[in-house]
């Protein structure tokens, strides 16, 4: 197993790596909508999802790949109103055939997030 690390994406707050990549599978941590410049989480849910998918982008990036890899999406939001903002953005990154995907409704995300996404890729 590889630990992938890209300074382009906000510092992990726990012991945990960004990514790790293994026999052609990257596993990606899930990401929350902090903004890399300030350390910040962004104040809009729309923000807060560019932003995770900037880091997402960057993570594939440094592993040689692309939003076309992406096999498996989870995405956990604070609040499932935000669900039709949230597949509006998401749409601009993926294309068909689509990555297969959960969206659940959690009690609370870390740093009061508003929403965070994981992914799995593969070669």
């Amino acid at each position: 197993m590889k630990a992938i690390h890209t300074s382009n994406v906000p510092a992990a707050i726990g012991p945990y790596s960004q990514a790790i990549y293994h026999k052609g599978l990257l596993c990606v941590t899930g990401q929350i909508g902090i903004d890399p410049s300030t350390n910040k989480l962004a104040s809009s849910f729309e923000k807060q999802v560019e932003l995770i998918f900037h880091s997402l982008s960057s993570i594939l990036s440094a592993s040689d790949m692309t939003f076309a890899n992406v096999m498996k999406v989870t995405v956990y939001l604070e609040d499932i109103c935000h669900f039709e903002t949230l597949n509006k953005i998401y749409a601009r990154f993926f294309s068909e055939p689509y990555p297969a995907r959960e969206t659940v409704q959690v009690a609370r995300i870390p740093l009061n997030a508003a929403v965070e996404i994981s992914l799995m890729a593969h070669e």
